[in-house]
């Protein structure tokens, strides 16, 4: 296992290659990546940046999900998930119940996070000037209660998504506290971008599985892993195809993060029937019956439409 501290350090020049970036594919011309940094992240199909997010805004991010876990604002569309272990339990309204909100585009303090200048200069250089937030998620890692269920599996996100080109998405994932190992830190399978979309479903685990946590069927069990050790304010930016998952938390703690999925407004929807992404597709659109009572047939790319928001230049295909 690898631990990575400082990504950028010249300790870790063995990830990056020594060839310059003549024909990128994963990252677009502008004067905010250096070279090196472009270069990792055309290799890796990740990259951290330190200390992006302020501390400021990170406590108003806080104390936004605190009032939704108390029931103090409820907007509209957001999901709000309990962990597998505790979903029938005597349900208190507490940050302690809730493990993930997620769709939080219609709660204007928590989606200042996909407009931040500080985000989007980044996330410019993946999807280009115009930019859809797609996919919104706090998500409250919970101690975990002995049976293993506070992991993710491993997966790519892409699984989840009906529009294309992957190349022109990037997730935004932000921790709101220090983050390692025991408190369930993020693990990519760095270069597994390069790669094509894998058939997911849920893994094979003893004990019980969090609804939609599916994980790629099969993989290189000897594929380097990079554990991402990351303080307050640091923000990973990472492909939808990159292998990722985290591990449980050991700690007695809460492990909270703050992430969106962005994709250039150019992108395209897509069918995914006769694909490995049915799965998906007949989970979530009889999750978002039940939730919403929708009355008509709906697909996947219909769910996606009603998440997408624009929140920089013009709105053209999502």
């Amino acid at each position: 296992m690898i631990h990575l501290f400082v990504l950028l350090s010249p300790v870790l020049s063995w990830l990056i290659p020594s060839s310059d970036v003549s024909e990128p594919l994963y990252t677009q011309d502008n004067s905010v990546l250096t070279l090196q940094q472009r270069k990792f992240y055309e290799e890796n199909g990740f990259l951290v940046i330190k200390k992006l997010v302020s501390d400021a805004d990170i406590e108003r991010f806080r104390n936004e999900f605190e009032r939704i876990c108390r029931k103090e604002v409820k907007p509209m569309g957001l999901m709000v998930m309990r962990d597998v272990t505790i979903a029938k339990s005597e349900y208190v309204p507490s940050e302690k119940m809730i493990t993930k909100v997620q769709d939080f585009q219609e709660d204007e303090e928590l989606f200042r996070y996909c407009t931040l200048p500080e985000i989007l200069k980044y996330v410019e250089c993946f999807t280009g000037p115009n930019i859809m937030a797609m996919h919104t998620m706090l998500i409250n890692k919970p101690p975990d209660s002995g049976k293993k269920t506070s992991r993710h599996p491993l997966h790519q996100d892409l699984h989840y998504f009906p529009f294309r080109p992957s190349n022109n998405i990037v997730c935004a994932w932000t921790a709101m506290e220090h983050i390692d190992r025991n408190n369930g830190c993020l693990v990519v399978l760095p270069g597994t971008h390069k790669g094509s979309l894998k058939p997911h479903d849920y893994p094979q685990w003893q004990g019980a599985v969090n609804i939609m946590f599916h994980g790629i069927q099969d993989y290189d069990e000897n594929n380097t892993r990079v554990h991402l050790v990351m303080e307050k304010g640091d923000t990973v930016f990472f492909h939808p195809l990159l292998i990722h998952g985290s591990g449980r938390n050991k700690t007695q703690g809460f492990r909270k993060a703050i992430s969106c999925h962005f994709a250039s407004a150019n992108c395209h929807y897509i069918d995914v029937k006769g694909t490995s992404q049915e799965n998906i597709e007949k989970e979530v659109v009889r999750f978002a019956n039940e939730l919403f009572k929708v009355k008509q047939d709906i697909n996947l790319k219909d769910v996606w439409r009603f998440r997408a928001r624009l929140v920089k230049g013009e709105r053209f295909n999502l």
